[in-house]
């Protein structure tokens, strides 16, 4: 990966470390703040706050991500967004602090996580997208399945499952190719 320029400018550089447990109340506050400050254009006010309102519990958050394989991105040191992968093939949560937004973080996140999965043995990888990240995924390489209804606190929230074969042993990332 070479430094990425934006108006001459050189982003920092997106490091990547396993999840500790004195991450939780950052990666809270990371989630709390991803689903409100980057989700507004496709759920309502009550889902956001619904869907946020997940990292309130920070040891059942905390719990979850310590039973998953966690990645935390960090920008000069600092965490700024972080992924989960369940089980072998399951990429569970995926978020970015709003002010790290467009910067690398997701994809390089979800090129280690895919990579990961691939590397335990997995034919493909899925995830549950909310209608935010979509596009997201589907410029990845992963096709929507099926459309889910869940429900969050009071709220119910869409989301689509979307699916990624990884073809030889490991995954190809953005790049463009024919599809089969």
């Amino acid at each position: 990966m070479g430094d990425r320029a934006v108006m001459g400018q050189a982003l920092p550089k997106v490091g990547l470390r396993p999840f500790l447990p004195a991450d939780v109340s950052i990666l809270a506050a990371i989630f709390a703040t991803s689903v409100e400050g980057l989700t507004d254009d496709d759920y309502s006010e009550a889902q956001r706050e619904a869907w946020a309102g997940v990292a309130d519990d920070e040891e059942k958050l905390g719990q979850r991500l310590a039973s998953q394989l966690t990645l935390v991105a960090t920008l000069q040191s600092s965490p700024v967004g972080f992924v989960s992968l369940k089980g072998a093939d399951h990429l569970d949560m995926l978020y970015v602090h709003p002010a790290a937004a467009r910067q690398g973080v997701a994809s390089a996140l979800c090129d280690a996580i895919e990579k990961l999965a691939a590397a335990r043995g997995a034919a493909h990888i899925t995830v549950d997208s909310s209608d935010t990240a979509e596009p997201f995924f589907f410029r990845r390489g992963y096709v929507g399945e099926s459309r889910n209804t869940v429900t969050v606190g009071d709220e119910w929230l869409a989301n689509t499952t979307m699916k990624k074969t990884f073809v030889g042993s490991a995954p190809q990332g953005e790049q463009t190719g024919s599809a089969s």
